[in-house]
């Protein structure tokens, strides 16, 4: 399949969800473009961490993205609801196994975790558990998209970027 085929596939499947991103976009950009993501296939699994109604449920719902409400509690011993969102069930069963009714914690086990569900690369996650936010060469525009904190010699990041920028940049459109 030709890279002209692919984008066409991509748009006529972008197409079929735009009015549902669009109503995400109206409530936060960032939920849209982490729906999209998500959707796509670029993150298998994303949380939502900021306020939420049953709206934006039904909106992740309506793109065929699988979501679920999980409680955690933050120092603080606040009760914190976020909402997680998969193409896969088993993204959501696995980290609700892990997480719900449980404290928000940072233990590299638990960085560990949100690393893989969240799709971040293994060497990023090792690295910014050793040394968070280590010198990398990434640009701050590419570093504002990202969901993880590039290592410096990493692989992996550059080829994510692209397909990140190009998901950031439809929906800015």
């Amino acid at each position: 399949m030709s890279e002209s085929n692919i984008k066409n596939n991509l748009d006529f499947e972008i197409s079929k969800i735009k009015n549902h991103l669009i109503a995400l976009k109206q409530i936060d950009f960032e939920l849209a473009y982490l729906a999209l993501l998500t959707y796509q296939g670029l993150k298998p699994l994303s949380r939502w961490e900021k306020s939420h109604s049953e709206k934006e449920i039904e909106l992740l719902t309506s793109i065929n993205l699988h979501t679920k409400e999980i409680h955690r509690t933050a120092k603080t011993n606040r009760r914190v609801n976020e909402i997680i969102f998969s193409r896969s069930p088993a993204y959501i069963n696995l980290y609700e196994q892990r997480f719900e009714n449980r404290a928000i914690d940072k233990s590299p086990e638990t960085q560990r975790w949100e690393g893989f569900l969240f799709g971040y690369p293994p060497c990023c996650v090792e690295q910014y558990i050793r040394e968070p936010y280590t010198i990398n060469n990434l640009k701050e525009d590419d570093r504002n998209i990202l969901f993880h904190w590039m290592c410096k010699n990493c692989k992996v990041t550059p080829l994510l970027l692209s397909a990140y920028r190009n998901s950031f940049n439809m929906l800015k459109e």
